[in-house]
């Protein structure tokens, strides 16, 4: 049953490659494994790795000792209990990013989405139920797919956790957040999301990993948090591809 159709897709995945070998997401050229990145793109990311600030992932240029926080998690800590991120938004991880959003390259979800699990080992064991950051309906229409939910989907596979993306909703048609200050940015997300009353007993005492694309100032994963907690959640932990690097703020 079952079985036989899952290796009959696994021959036929197998010979697709044999004919169409995988190739680079970025480039196109040759690679050994598909969703991949040859060498050369790869030492294009930036990677976070540690030491950064335990609670909001922000990269340090020298390590400040176990638990360390970073000047903003003091001055003002968010409302989820630990972000964290893969890379920096720049240069390569801004292409790829910008090629699934605007270029339709859905396929470029398991890839975004591998390199996210990544930056996620300290979060996975608490986690009970990944939720991707939803889109407003009227935006989902034009866009045709969220692709934070393509993300999520991929790091459900790469960790073996359940993903809900109906956990969540957007109950407000926010504007675009680019090109906004951090002030406008918080007051464009304020009250956007809730969860919806069948999704509640999902919800309910369960640990969240909430899933986006990118952070910038964290207005919107903030928003999220806030009515995920209203909803019933345990606690909050967040995971995104990439973090912008705005001036002043990494600590590199």
């Amino acid at each position: 049953g079952s079985g036989l159709v899952a290796g009959a897709a696994r021959l036929f995945r197998r010979g697709l490659d044999f004919v169409l070998p995988p190739v680079c997401s970025q480039c196109r050229i040759p690679v050994a494994e598909p969703h991949s990145l040859c060498a050369g793109c790869w030492a294009d990311l930036r990677l976070i790795e540690r030491p950064y600030c335990e609670r909001l992932g922000i990269p340090f240029g020298y390590d400040l000792g176990p638990g360390a926080l970073s000047a903003e998690a003091i001055a003002d800590p968010p409302p989820f209990d630990k972000a964290r991120a893969a890379v920096l938004y720049e240069g390569m991880a801004a292409e790829l990013v910008h090629r699934l959003k605007y270029q339709d390259r859905t396929e470029l979800g398991r890839l975004i989405g591998r390199l996210t699990a990544r930056a996620g080992t300290d979060l996975f064991p608490r986690a009970g139920l990944i939720v991707p950051v939803p889109l407003h309906p009227s935006r989902l229409l034009t866009r045709k797919f969220n692709q934070s939910q393509l993300i999520a989907a991929e790091l459900g596979r790469q960790c073996g956790l359940p993903v809900d993306p109906l956990a969540l909703a957007r109950i407000k048609a926010t504007d675009r957040q680019v090109g906004l200050n951090p002030r406008e940015r918080a007051e464009n997300v304020a009250g956007a999301f809730r969860v919806p009353p069948a999704a509640k007993a999902r919800v309910a005492g369960m640990h969240i990993l909430l899933v986006d694309d990118v952070l910038t100032t964290g207005a919107t994963v903030k928003a999220a948090t806030r009515a995920l907690k209203r909803g019933g959640a345990a606690g909050v932990d967040v995971i995104t591809f990439a973090r912008v690097a705005a001036a002043g703020t990494l600590h590199i």
